[in-house]
């Protein structure tokens, strides 16, 4: 029969107790927890109480199971994960191999094959017909701007009788900076020669120098300065060669110094009853040839004095214009009058070769 005291209060357990683990790191399988207190054990004695009555029963405390150790078959409580043991018991130094399964949903069927495979086609397809693509319009491109130079080359190679005279040899010619020392010159054309072969209008080694490339026609006209003190002849040799026998021309002449030579010296047009009536090739000053290779056509000219007065020296008109030049040709400026000619005539040359107005004539 319990007593008063224990009928008038209520008894609550004691919360459990947690132990730490032990040096080792082994937790004990399982954890006592302290016996139920009576809410009256530690209360202040009570008046006429036993003494023995107030002393509450000890519990007996279960012992605690000893912590387990690592034998042979057990894992390393050290490491994170531990390797299996070898074969003599040891503990393994390395970790074990994890492998993973395939995903769910995941089946290797014939049908995956084959989209796969056919992925892989059109990739090499679409790589290829690229590759093709980029290939194919390079050689457009390339082919277009070969195209357009042989064109070109062509148009001007047929000038000479579908433009008109008087753009090849415009009546008026402007020459600034073209004198000595940079002084403006303004030719007037006095004479054009009819269109005729080669026969007899070069010298015999400048004919043999000329041969390689043929002579398909030969345009020529004679100017004037606005003094009327020099006149100089300017033609165009149209050849029959393609750009590949221009250009070996061109390096032939540049290597051997052809255009430098005084027996290889172009002959002047001499038109009657005007100033260059008496112009031969004893009146021969100063020259200049120039061989293009964009288009197959020799731009030369070569000057002299108006008055009929012979030259015993001739002089090629680059080293003519260089400075420091004291020869007669170079003191009167007729080194400039053939380069300056010659020039303006050839750029002429090239821009209706580029854009030809004219319908043949």
């Amino acid at each position: 029969m319990p007593s008063d005291e224990d009928a008038g209060s209520a008894w609550t357990p004691a919360p459990p107790v947690r132990r730490a683990p032990s040096e080792d790191g082994v937790r004990p399988a399982w954890t006592p927890t302290a016996p139920a207190r009576h809410p009256d054990h530690d209360a202040p004695p009570v008046p006429g109480a036993s003494a023995t009555a107030r002393i509450p029963r000890p519990a007996a405390a279960p012992e605690a199971p000893p912590p387990l150790q690592p034998g042979p078959l057990a894992p390393d409580p050290s490491l994170s994960w531990s390797a299996p043991p070898r074969p003599d018991g040891v503990p393994g130094a390395t970790r074990p191999v994890v492998t993973f399964a395939q995903p769910e949903g995941y089946r290797d069927t014939p049908r995956t094959h084959r989209g796969r495979t056919v992925a892989a086609a059109a990739c090499v397809v679409l790589g290829l017909g690229l590759i093709g693509g980029a290939v194919t319009g390079s050689w457009l491109v390339g082919d277009s701007a070969e195209a357009g130079e042989r064109g070109a080359y062509t148009a001007a190679g047929s000038l000479w009788h579908n433009v008109p005279v008087d753009q090849l040899f415009p009546p008026t010619v402007d020459g600034q900076g073209a004198g000595p020392g940079g002084a403006d010159r303004t030719w007037t054309r006095i004479a054009v020669a009819p269109d005729s072969g080669c026969a007899d209008a070069f010298d015999p080694l400048l004919q043999k120098a000329l041969s390689p490339v043929g002579c398909t026609r030969l345009l020529r006209a004679t100017y004037t300065d606005a003094t009327q003190s020099y006149v100089t002849t300017v033609g165009l040799l149209f050849t029959k060669a393609d750009a590949a026998a221009m250009r070996a021309l061109d390096i032939r002449f540049e290597k051997e110094g052809l255009a430098r030579r005084g027996d290889l010296m172009p002959r002047p047009y001499a038109a009657r009853d005007t100033v260059a009536a008496g112009f031969g090739d004893r009146q021969r000053a100063s020259w200049m040839i120039s061989v293009l290779t964009d288009a197959p056509v020799v731009v030369y000219a070569v000057s002299g004095w108006a008055d009929g007065r012979t030259v015993a020296t001739p002089q090629p008109a680059a080293e003519a214009t260089a400075t420091g030049a004291t020869t007669a040709p170079a003191q009167a400026g007729l080194g400039n009058e053939a380069k300056g000619l010659a020039d303006r005539i050839e750029r002429a040359l090239r821009k209706t070769a580029v854009s030809p107005s004219e319908q043949p004539s």
